[in-house]
């Protein structure tokens, strides 16, 4: 019986540790220099701006957009785009990938297309910050050969670490946490 007790104690335990932990280990942020910077597709509001960001600060030359190739309100997305790398002091570096694909898995074959021929071999990816573990382990799979590093585009109102305050967080660190089982475990394998 005390072996029991000593047993529920540790898995007690354990499940705590990951409990206050997952949010955390969701959130890479290992900025690097690289040959170009990608801004995956989504959260329109922080993720261009943090890939501006670092392309000013000079960690890399050029800027890649990614953008879904679809219609929203009757206007192209990529107009949208178009219109608003036109408005950026740094446009001239910055090049528009359209993408159809959902996934990150399938948004970095949209990528790969893009880069083809580029001379790329680094590769800075730019990403939602609770997105950024399984954006960097997709690339790092998909792009064998190349260095890829990640930067996170924090928005507090999206995800926090301590993500049982709130319950958008936790809505998140979930969504994130199955997506990350089912990359690691099926996905990345097919």
């Amino acid at each position: 019986m005390r072996k029991l007790r000593v047993v529920v104690l540790v898995i007690g335990i354990a499940t705590l540790f990951f409990i206050f932990t997952s949010g955390g280990f969701l959130v890479v942020n290992d900025v690097q220099h690289a040959d170009v910077i990608v801004v995956l597709a989504g959260e329109a509001n922080k993720r261009p701006a943090r890939g501006l960001e670092l392309l000013s600060q000079g960690y890399a030359p050029r800027m890649v957009l990614d953008v879904p190739d679809q219609v929203i309100f009757g206007e192209p997305v990529l107009d949208l785009a178009r219109g608003y790398v036109q408005k950026q002091p740094q446009g001239d570096s910055v090049s528009i990938c359209p993408i159809q694909g959902l996934s990150t898995k399938a948004e970095s074959y949209d990528v790969k297309g893009c880069l083809a021929n580029s001379g790329v071999h680094s590769i800075l990816v730019v990403t939602s910050d609770y997105h950024t573990r399984r954006a960097r382990s997709t690339f790092q799979h998909l792009f064998p050969g190349y260095r890829i590093s990640v930067a996170a585009a924090t928005d507090p109102v999206q995800f926090g670490r301590d993500w049982w305050r709130n319950r958008q967080w936790a809505k998140l660190n979930f969504d994130e946490w199955l997506r990350l089982v089912w990359w690691e475990g099926f996905d990345r394998w097919h």
